[in-house]
């Protein structure tokens, strides 16, 4: 097997400007535009929509050409022999998923307010999203450890997720990935949580970029592990 840093490069960074639909149709794109919306909405700071998460997840669903980006961030690597047919599995399994879950969302809304999802309030959006997930709305994130909604207890894989549980992480993965994959547009998903993140995957390849400067520098190990305290 090949190393990852020997593989072509294939395609450019995901256009922000570009509105082209890779995967969704018109009113697929739609639905999911509202959906990651009320996921991270849009309050005194930009939420999904500005951030352009559907079109991370418009690319991330359309084949295997948006997976990896390269170490530059100047494309996508071009995946090849196994590697090929084990996402192309991966992502006909998601799409359905997806598909399925763009029609429960419309039947829902129908059933329960005679619209479709992307003609709901925000109000009516959230009510059916809480049925689908069959989970109540959650509160505002804690960044700690602890809790039902703690940020260390997030996954990253969406193998074998349900509609709402890959939405859900898609939509964090679009709102806080590098903007090559094709969200964080304007980098706002760093900005409203204050990381100056790289201007460029390159910088962090050369150590342009460096997260040394926020690290501790001085510091005594007993504070930084409790049983060298001798407590």
């Amino acid at each position: 097997m090949t190393s990852k840093a020997d593989w072509p490069v294939i395609n450019s960074p995901v256009d922000h400007e570009s509105d082209t639909r890779l995967f969704f149709n018109q009113h697929e794109w739609e639905t999911i535009e509202e959906a990651t919306a009320r996921i991270i909405p849009t309050d005194h700071d930009p939420g999904a929509r500005e951030a352009g998460v559907v079109r991370f997840i418009d690319r991330y669903l359309s084949s295997i050409d948006y997976i990896y980006a390269s170490a530059d961030g100047g494309g996508f690597l071009k995946i090849a022999g196994k590697e090929v047919d084990a996402w192309r599995d991966r992502m006909v399994e998601m799409q359905e998923t997806y598909r399925q879950g763009i029609r429960k969302l419309d039947d829902t809304s129908h059933e329960k307010f005679g619209s479709v999802f992307k003609g709901l309030s925000d109000e009516q959006q959230d009510e059916i999203l809480v049925d689908l997930s069959g989970r109540g709305k959650p509160e505002h994130m804690k960044f700690d450890t602890s809790g039902e909604h703690s940020t260390f207890l997030q996954g990253t894989f969406d193998e074998g997720l349900d509609f709402f549980s890959a939405l859900a992480l898609h939509t964090r993965q679009g709102f806080y990935s590098d903007p090559v994959y094709g969200g964080n547009t304007d980098y706002v998903g760093w900005k409203v949580i204050g990381f100056p993140g790289p201007k460029s995957l390159a910088d962090t390849n050369t150590l342009k970029y460096s997260v040394k400067d926020y690290y501790l520098q001085d510091y005594d190990w007993a504070d930084l592990i409790p049983h060298l305290r001798g407590e």
